[in-house]
């Protein structure tokens, strides 16, 4: 994909300092047809994620994908809400037990993943991997492993979609879903150096009656039927150098260039966590008193709950917990 973006066409994407940024998801549509896409990309949020445990790069690299992944998909549904995307072994033997990634409407981003590095061959064979896809391998062959997308409204009921583990590598499963579960045609390409991450999302919607109308009268009055052929070309071109290192509107202009595009403004994407001394006081109140006593006893008068996310510590003391019961 090398294109010379020095003359750009009025009707098409034009660069802004707000889709200049380095963590922002760039909504685009091209002009007169069913076609919409997005391009993400993520830089500070993505380093602030990445820095709250010691990950194996191979780890790092498979969190910055996923984060990319929740931050396009969310882009494709209308909620109020939250969407997270999680991978869960089912070897035991696997060095990967489980990751998550989720970005909410409000382009609020978070991620954690579980490995095993309990002896010096495991962390043998983690030093040996550099590649998200290797770190996405350890859910084990095509077919095991499980993969889902969780949508969380925040008013309404949560819904959970399996994904198949189809294909080696994240990007291409979650394509295949899209295609499978939706009947929406969709283009993913993924990408992260363990600095930076990005990616870029294009989904065919279907036509309405009248264009099925119009194709099978052959009175074609404006549809474009090569058009899905030549973005799924064009799309295939992305490197991944380029989608971690590019602004959104320069990848949309290299890659679309010859094409309508109209692009609204960017959304801003950050590292953000929902935990809070509250939530702790919850899993207080379902562990009982008598146990929490307990463990407070044990831990020499204090508890503590620590967020995987952010590394927020939460302290308890008695007079907490019985606090929390007089209630």
């Amino acid at each position: 994909m090398t294109q010379d973006t020095s003359a750009m066409q009025t009707n098409q994407l034009q660069p802004s300092d707000k889709a200049s940024g380095n963590d922002v998801r760039q909504r685009f549509f091209i002009e007169d047809s069913p076609v919409r896409g997005d391009v993400v990309r993520l830089s500070r949020s993505y380093a602030s994620t990445i820095a709250q445990k010691p990950y194996p790069e191979a780890i790092k690299r498979l969190l910055g994908e996923m984060l990319t992944a929740a931050s396009l998909l969310i882009g494709t549904v209308k909620i109020d809400g939250r969407l997270s995307i999680q991978l869960q072994s089912s070897d035991q033997d696997s060095l990967l037990n489980w990751a998550m990634a989720e970005c909410d409407q409000n382009g609020i981003i978070r991620a954690l993943a579980s490995w095993k590095a309990d002896n010096d061959e495991q962390i043998a064979a983690w030093e040996d991997m550099t590649q998200a896809n290797e770190a996405f391998a350890e859910l084990g062959a095509i077919g095991q492993g499980v993969l889902f997308i969780n949508i969380q409204p925040d008013n309404g009921e949560p819904y959970q979609g399996i994904v198949e583990r189809s294909h080696d590598n994240l990007a291409d499963c979650l394509a295949h879903y899209q295609k499978q579960s939706a009947q929406i045609p969709t283009l993913i390409n993924l990408a992260s150096d363990g600095l930076q991450a990005g990616g870029v999302l294009v989904q065919m919607l279907p036509r309405t009656a009248a264009e099925n109308i119009e194709v099978e009268r052959n009175q074609d009055a404006g549809i474009d039927d090569d058009l899905w052929t030549r973005l799924s070309i064009l799309t295939s071109t992305v490197k991944s150098e380029e989608l971690t290192t590019l602004a959104a509107s320069e990848i949309i202009y290299r890659l679309y260039n010859e094409e309508n595009v109209v692009a609204p403004d960017p959304v801003s994407l950050e590292f953000g966590c929902t935990c809070s001394r509250e939530k702790c006081e919850m899993a207080i109140a379902q562990i009982g008193e008598t146990e929490a006593l307990d463990i407070i006893e044990e831990q020499n008068g204090t508890f503590e709950m620590d967020c995987g996310f952010c590394g927020e510590v939460y302290t308890f003391d008695k007079d907490d917990v019985t606090a929390i019961f007089a209630q």
